[in-house]
């Protein structure tokens, strides 16, 4: 590893927008670690990043999101391999077509999409922290602008469980972590921001299942490619241009004002709150 590369972890590295992403931050010359679920398809993303960017500095880390032990072994696994990490990009995420839980008894969805990159963070903040300047940027999307959190039925036992409404509850949760992640790192040269890619050609929506799926095929055609859906999260990873910029919701690659209770500082704290106590995570005062 070159002593001036940066070292970026990119979750759910292995398709579509964390693809893309991981291959473009290979081709800046930095040194890549590849967040993927299972070890063949993490080999198989550091192949091809390699044979398109020529890049040697690429390595695979596998760990299943939804699973908290996991996530815990990964950032583990991450510190004890890595004296600095410079970025860490949350960019895993699913959507489900039915409701299902975890290993851990946690709706799936709300498990991988907010408390896995929640969890994550925490635990990776110390190797941040003492890496800065070092950058947390966190894939959202446009979808939570249609959401509303409801602190009492954050996993949609007592709500009628529709997919994309779940997801858009999950990526508000995104935003909202963001937001009191920025709060709680200032001063201390870690910044974090999130991020909306656009609508995505890739395997993200076709894995969902049922009329979603039928749905998306019938779009994919029209949407944007994984490459140009990555342009932001690399932007925000490396620009000198956003250096000291935090707390922010961007969309190609400008700072743009997400919906009212994304922004809601209380209703953040709340969150940050009731997600310590679903990852079983003690973090300092806030």
């Amino acid at each position: 590893m070159g002593e001036d590369a940066l070292v970026c972890l990119v979750t759910g590295a292995t398709t579509g927008i964390g693809l893309a992403t991981a291959e473009g931050l290979a081709r800046s010359g930095a040194h890549v670690i590849l967040g993927a679920r299972t070890a063949a398809k993490g080999e198989a993303a550091r192949e091809r990043i390699a044979k398109a960017t020529g890049s040697e500095q690429l390595e695979v880390a596998v760990a299943d999101l939804s699973v908290q032990a996991e996530v815990r072994r990964l950032a583990e696994e991450v510190a004890r391999a890595h004296p600095r990490l410079d970025v860490l990009v949350n960019n895993a995420g699913l959507i489900a077509h039915r409701r299902d839980v975890t290993a851990d008894g946690i709706e799936t969805t709300w498990a991988v999409n907010h408390l896995a990159p929640f969890l994550l963070t925490n635990l990776l903040r110390d190797l941040l922290v003492a890496s800065a300047p070092a950058r947390v940027v966190t894939v959202a999307s446009d979808a939570h602008g249609r959401a509303h959190l409801d602190m009492d039925d954050l996993e949609f036992t007592r709500r009628r469980y529709a997919p994309m409404t779940v997801y858009g509850h999950s990526k508000l949760a995104n935003i909202l972590f963001t937001v009191e992640l920025a709060r709680r790192l200032e001063g201390t040269g870690v910044t974090a921001n999130c991020l909306h890619p656009g609508v995505v050609a890739s395997e993200f929506g076709t894995r969902s299942g049922g009329l979603f799926s039928l749905g998306w095929r019938v779009i994919k055609p029209f949407v944007l490619s994984p490459e140009r859906g990555a342009d932001t999260s690399i932007y925000l990873a490396t620009s000198p241009e956003v250096a000291g910029v935090t707390g922010r919701y961007f969309y190609r690659r400008r700072p743009v004002e997400p919906s009212r209770q994304s922004t809601d500082a209380g209703l953040a704290r709340r969150l940050w709150d009731e997600s310590e106590r679903m990852t079983g995570l003690v973090t300092a005062p806030g």
